[in-house]
């Protein structure tokens, strides 16, 4: 027994050494970063352009992080030392939130400073994880995996439900010009009077939808000087995982 607990012991702090030893990298200079590769270049830096608007609108800090591996270290574990060090969230609130995917151990991670956690709870962590990322990814739709994780968890933090998608945008071949019918101008009034609601109840969200719809497409701010700076750091080691 004694020999047991002894050879326990040297594992789990081993263990422990092993995670200390892991080098965590520099803190990122942007909200969208991906050094495996992941998504494609031009979402990458349409998504990161809509974090950086949505956090000087909201104050929230919402990255991703994309990387390689944690060395064997549980990506749980790798996750608070590296949103710790890079002091994710303003100072006293830490509202804070990282996207951890890293793409050679095939697992993600949603950590979530103490400031958001009654709102992103990691039952909703979990489901965003396994119901949004994991099936896309393994349908081959990487950026939609990225993308559609952080829309809602935007969405979430609005006040709006996980499974809520965006009207999708025109395909190029129905932009034609000819006139509207009134079918067509009757949807935009609905349309018109949902967005005014949603601005009166939901302004936050309205303006990230906004600035969605404003930056599709677009590469604005993509690997660009600034970057931001936080203050926070602390979570609760809750957050979670998973992977495909």
């Amino acid at each position: 027994m004694r020999a047991s607990l002894a050879i326990l012991i040297l594992f789990l702090a081993a263990a422990f050494a092993r995670a200390a030893e892991t080098p965590i990298p520099l803190a990122p200079t942007r909200w969208v970063t991906d050094t495996a590769g992941f998504m494609s270049a031009e979402a990458a830096r349409s998504l990161d352009a809509r974090l950086e608007a949505y956090q000087e609108a909201t104050g929230h800090q919402l990255i991703v992080y994309i990387g390689g591996t944690t060395a064997g270290v549980p990506i749980e574990d790798w996750a608070v030392r590296a949103f710790e060090a890079w002091k994710i969230g303003r100072k006293g609130i830490d509202d804070g939130l990282v996207l951890f995917i890293m793409a050679d151990d095939r697992k993600a991670h949603i950590e979530v400073g103490y400031g958001l956690e009654p709102t992103v709870t990691d039952a909703i962590a979990s489901r965003v994880i396994n119901e949004i990322i994991v099936p896309r990814i393994q349908s081959g739709d990487k950026d939609g995996a990225v993308i559609g994780a952080m829309d809602a968890l935007v969405r979430v933090i609005s006040g709006e439900g996980i499974s809520e998608q965006p009207a999708a945008a025109p395909s190029p071949a129905a932009r034609e010009s000819k006139p509207f019918t009134t079918a067509e101008l009757i949807l935009f009034g609905v349309i018109g009077v949902f967005l005014l609601m949603l601005a009166l109840t939901h302004p936050s969200f309205a303006l990230y939808l906004l600035i969605t719809i404003l930056s599709g497409g677009r590469s604005d701010g993509g690997g660009s000087g600034g970057g931001f700076s936080g203050g926070g750091g602390r979570s609760g080691g809750g957050g979670a995982s998973g992977s495909w």
